[in-house]
C-alpha cells in the first residue's frame, strides 16, 4: 500500500509508530528537546518585552507569569470543552 492510498487512521498509526521508533533511538531526550523549550520560553519573553528594554531578571519574572497565564487559559478552555461535551451527552 502506498502512503497516498492510506486512510487518515492508517497515516496516523504509521506516524505514531515512527515517532515511537525515533524516541526509542534517542539517548538524550533533554538535549533533543532543548531548542524547542528555549523557543517556547523566548515566546513569552518577547510577549512581555517586545522591545527588549527590561532588565533580564524582570523580563524573566514577567515571562514566567505570562507562561502561567497561558497554561491557566488552556486549563479553562479544556474544562469548558469537557462541560459542553458532558452537557451534549446528557441531552
Amino acid at each position: 500500500m502506498f502512503p497516498s492510498d492510506e486512510t487518515p487512521a492508517e497515516r496516523s498509526l504509521r506516524a505514531r509508530t515512527a515517532v515511537h521508533r525515533s524516541w526509542a533511538n534517542t539517548s538524550d531526550r533533554t538535549a533533543r528537546t532543548s531548542r524547542g523549550r528555549a523557543a517556547f520560553e523566548a515566546r513569552f519573553e518577547r510577549e512581555v518585552d517586545p522591545d527588549g528594554v527590561l532588565p533580564v531578571a524582570e523580563r524573566r519574572r514577567r515571562a514566567e507569569s505570562a507562561r502561567k497565564a497561558y497554561f491557566a487559559e488552556l486549563v479553562r478552555k479544556a474544562a469548558a470543552a469537557r462541560r459542553i461535551k458532558r452537557e451534549a451527552a446528557a441531552s
